[in-house]
């Protein structure tokens, strides 16, 4: 099936809780693999305005994820430190990899990447950095709850 682009809604914001959702002001997402049809993984092209980032520093217990950088410069920050990443560069995150991973955009200018997800019933994405996990929900999806279990 081919894409028109320019039909695929720009969405912007999260489902994060308060006081999480500012740290991805700036983000907005065309959820090109919806617009194909897809219903076992998700594309989306995402746009990263300067300064903003991607996600929380997050990985996922079931959810493969991988990154193709289309325009700008962005730094890829994990467990091991910060790399550089520009137009043609790629990163996967293997599920069950305890390796907290997010992008920044830290240059003055737009930077667009796809990132690519598998949709693994039952995923729990844990935020290293934050007092933060998404679990699932039996009906579908996931919540927010603090790391003790207390939901946001």
């Amino acid at each position: 099936m081919v894409i028109d682009l320019s039909a695929v809604p720009i969405t912007q914001g999260t489902g994060y809780p308060e006081p999480f959702r500012a740290a991805v002001a700036g983000r907005s997402r065309q959820r090109v693999g919806n617009a194909a049809g897809l219903t076992n993984f998700g594309v989306n092209l995402t746009t990263l305005k300067p300064g903003a980032q991607s996600a929380l520093r997050h990985w996922h217990s079931l959810q493969d994820e991988f990154i193709y950088v289309v325009s700008g410069e962005l730094t890829l920050v994990t467990d091991e430190g910060e790399t550089c990443l520009t137009p043609g560069m790629m990163a996967g995150f293997k599920a069950g990899v305890a390796d907290g991973h997010h992008l920044i955009n830290r240059s003055g200018a737009i930077a667009t990447y796809l990132e690519v997800g598998d949709r693994t019933l039952g995923d729990r994405a844990d935020y290293p950095d934050d007092d933060l996990l998404a679990l699932p929900k039996a009906e579908g999806g996931h919540g927010f709850t603090h790391r003790n279990g207390q939901p946001y």
